[in-house]
């Protein structure tokens, strides 16, 4: 069993046991989390698609962590201009334990 969830605006593929990295939300580590925005699931043998969410499909998830990012660099380079800028960037994480899915 698998579906197809929405967490700020990008979607994951989960199923029963899954971990997640998702970008950052405002919930406490391990406090339960229920995704809002299921837009597919499927057991196997039927595919429920929604339009543009499955009524009553439920994917039920624990926080695990705020971890971050590997750190992405950005390097401008202007030739014969003698300049050059250098940047770093971090994306703040939730790691998301996916528990159960429900139709």
């Amino acid at each position: 069993m698998f579906a197809v969830v929405q967490v700020k605006n990008q979607q994951y593929k989960v199923a029963e046991g899954d971990i997640i990295e998702a970008n950052r939300l405002d919930v406490k580590v391990g406090d339960k989390f229920d995704f809002e925005n299921v837009l597919l699931v499927s057991d196997g043998t039927t595919v429920k698609i929604g339009q543009p969410v499955v009524k009553g499909a439920k994917v039920s998830g624990e926080v695990v962590a705020h971890p971050r990012a590997p750190k992405v660099v950005a390097f401008h380079y202007r030739k014969r201009k003698d300049s050059a800028r250098t940047h770093g960037h971090r994306q703040d994480l939730t790691r998301i334990k996916i528990a159960k899915i429900s139709i």
